[in-house]
C-alpha cells in the first residue's frame, strides 16, 4: 500500500506552514547543492541538502545514475529523505525505485495530478521540507497534465522539469500536453517569480546549465515577453518532433514509481 501524505511527517507542509518554512530557510541561507548530469537523455538531477540537519532531497533521479548519486549523498554525509519527480518522464526511467530499494526510509514523491504511484502525492502549494529548507510545488501543466515546478523557500531557485527549458520548453504533443496550458503555466507560475530567480531545467542539449527567470522573459524564443498564446501555439504546432524513442518503456515504469508493471 502506498504511504499517505503524512508519510513525510514534517517533510510535507501546506499553506501557513510553507510560509513559516520559507522564513526559516531564508534565515538559514546555507544550502548543499549539486547539479548532476545523465548524458544519454541529457537529464539534470538535482541534490539539495540542509547543512544543519543533513537531510536532503533528490529531484528527477535517473535509473542509470542512481549509484553515482547515492555515492555523492554518502560522501557529503547527507541523509536522503525524499526522491521527487517533476513529472512522469518519457525519455528516461526514473531512479526512484532503485533509490527506495537501497534506502527504504527514503520516500518517493510526485505531483498528484500526474496520476503516478508514489509514497507522497503533492498538490499545488504544498511543500517538501528537508531540515530547515523546503521546496514548494507550483502546478505547471502543459508538457504533461501532471507537471510540477519546485521553488526553493527563498525563491532563489526554481526547478522547472520539462515545463520551461533554457531558451525553450517541453513539447506539448503527448501525455495530456497542451500548448495553451503550458503558455498559461509559464506566465502565471514561473514568470511571476523574481527575475533573479535561478532557473534549473530537467534537460539541456547544448551544454547550458542554468538561466534566470529574467533571462527567459527576455530571450526565450518561444515564450519571451510579448509572445501571445496564438504565437506560441503556432510555434509548438510546427515543431513536428519525432516520437520519443523510450516513451513506450519509460512512461509505464515511471507511472509505477520505476517499478516493473
Amino acid at each position: 500500500m502506498l504511504a499517505s501524505r503524512a508519510a513525510l511527517g514534517r517533510g510535507l507542509a501546506t499553506g501557513a506552514a510553507t510560509r513559516a518554512l520559507s522564513g526559516a530557510g531564508a534565515a538559514a541561507g546555507a544550502l548543499v547543492f549539486r547539479q548532476l548530469f545523465e548524458k544519454e537523455s541529457s537529464t539534470y538531477t538535482y541534490l539539495l541538502g540542509c547543512p544543519e540537519t543533513s537531510e536532503a532531497v533528490l529531484i528527477d533521479p535517473v535509473l542509470e545514475t542512481v549509484e553515482r548519486d547515492l555515492g555523492i549523498v554518502e560522501e557529503l554525509g547527507l541523509r536522503l529523505v525524499c526522491a521527487v519527480n517533476t513529472h512522469a518522464h518519457a525519455d528516461h526511467v526514473t531512479g526512484t525505485a532503485a533509490i527506495k530499494d537501497a534506502l527504504p526510509d527514503c520516500k518517493s514523491a510526485i505531483g498528484a495530478p500526474s496520476g503516478a504511484r508514489a509514497d507522497v502525492k503533492f498538490e499545488h502549494g504544498e511543500s517538501i521540507a528537508f531540515g530547515s529548507r523546503a521546496l514548494t510545488a507550483r502546478s505547471t501543466p502543459g508538457h504533461t497534465a501532471g507537471c510540477m515546478s519546485l521553488v526553493l523557500d527563498d525563491e532563489s531557485m526554481v526547478f522547472t522539469g520539462d515545463t520551461l527549458l533554457i531558451r525553450g520548453c517541453g513539447r506539448t504533443d503527448f501525455q495530456g500536453g497542451s500548448a495553451e496550458t503550458l503558455f498559461a503555466s509559464v506566465n502565471s507560475q514561473i514568470f511571476s517569480l523574481p527575475d533573479t530567480t535561478l532557473l534549473y531545467p530537467a534537460h539541456d542539449y547544448q551544454g547550458r546549465t542554468v538561466t534566470t527567470v529574467g533571462e527567459e522573459k527576455r530571450f526565450n524564443p518561444r515564450l519571451k515577453t510579448g509572445t501571445t498564446v496564438e504565437d506560441f501555439t503556432a510555434i509548438m504546432d510546427g515543431l513536428n518532433l519525432a516520437y520519443p524513442k523510450k516513451i513506450d518503456v519509460a512512461v509505464p515504469l515511471n507511472m509505477n514509481c520505476g517499478y516493473p508493471v
